[in-house]
C-alpha cells in the first residue's frame, strides 16, 4: 500500500561553500530566489504534499535558521542542533531519527527546487513508494532538462524503476533531484558519527531496494549564484 508521509527531513546545515559570496553572512538555505528563502520554497512542497512536522538540521549561521523558522506551523519545524560537530547527509538523518519516527519520511535537500508539472512530484512520490519492495525512492530529473546541473549524472533507472548506479567514465540520464522517501529501517547498522547519506543510496541499491521516479516539470539545482539567476528567470518564464 502507498504511504504518505507526514514527516519530513530537510538538509540545512551546509556551509554553501560554493554559493558566496551570498553565504558570507548568511546561511545558504536563506538565500532568496523569486522573493523567497530556498527552505521556504522546500517547506511550502512539504506542506502541500500533507506534511506537518518538519525536522531541519543546522550547523552554520544556526542561529539565523532557527529564528527563521520559530513561528512556521505548516509544517511545524523541529530543530536537529549539528553545531558541535559536522555529522555530513548521512550522520546528520542519524542523529534526527528520534524526531523522525518509525514511518518513511520525505527527506529533502534545501537547495533543491522545481517547476511542478500536472500533479505535485511529492504527492506522486508518496504514491510510488512501497514500502514492501523499497527502503528508497529517489525523485530523479533528467539531466537533458534539468537548470543548473552539469554533470555525469547519477544513475540509470530501468523500466520498473530499478536504479543503477554510474559507473566511473560513464554518462547516465537522470540525476538525484534532492527529493526523496526513506525507510528508518536503512539506517539499522548506519555509522557513528559523520558520512554521507549515499551509503544509506548504496546499501538499497545493493538490495534491489532503492527505486527512482521520474519528475514532472523543470528541476533546479540552485547551488551557485549563477544559478539563483537561472532559477529565477526560469520560474518567471513558467508564470508567463
Amino acid at each position: 500500500m502507498p504511504v504518505q508521509p507526514h514527516k519530513a527531513m530537510v538538509l540545512a546545515a551546509g556551509l554553501g561553500l560554493r554559493m558566496r559570496p551570498l553565504t558570507e553572512t548568511q546561511p545558504k538555505p536563506l538565500v532568496r530566489v523569486a522573493g523567497r528563502p530556498l527552505l521556504d520554497h522546500v517547506l511550502d512542497r512539504l506542506a502541500e504534499a500533507g506534511v506537518t512536522e518538519a525536522v531541519v538540521n543546522v550547523h552554520y549561521l544556526a542561529d539565523q535558521i532557527i529564528a527563521h523558522t520559530a513561528t512556521r506551523t505548516a509544517p511545524r519545524v523541529m530543530i536537529s542542533d549539528e553545531r558541535d560537530q559536522v555529522l555530513g547527509t548521512g550522520g546528520g538523518v542519524v542523529k534526527a531519527l528520534p524526531l523522525l519516527g518509525h514511518q518513511p519520511f520525505f527527506h529533502v535537500n534545501s537547495d533543491t527546487m522545481w517547476i511542478e508539472g500536472v500533479r505535485h512530484n511529492l504527492s506522486r512520490l508518496a504514491d510510488a513508494f512501497d514500502p514492501e519492495l523499497m527502503d528508497i525512492m529517489l525523485l530523479m530529473a533528467p539531466t537533458a532538462t534539468s537548470i543548473g546541473y552539469s554533470g555525469l549524472g547519477d544513475y540509470a533507472m530501468l523500466a520498473d524503476g530499478t536504479l543503477r548506479k554510474r559507473r566511473e567514465h560513464q554518462v547516465v540520464p537522470f540525476v538525484y533531484a534532492g527529493a526523496a522517501i526513506i525507510s528508518p529501517a536503512i539506517f539499522d547498522g548506519a555509522p557513528k558519527g559523520e558520512f554521507s547519506l549515499t551509503k544509506m543510496f548504496d546499501k538499497a541499491n545493493e538490495q534491489d531496494r532503492l527505486f527512482g521516479l521520474r519528475l514532472e516539470g523543470v528541476w533546479m539545482h540552485v547551488g551557485t549564484p549563477a544559478a539563483v539567476a537561472e532559477a529565477e528567470e526560469a520560474l518567471m518564464e513558467s508564470a508567463a
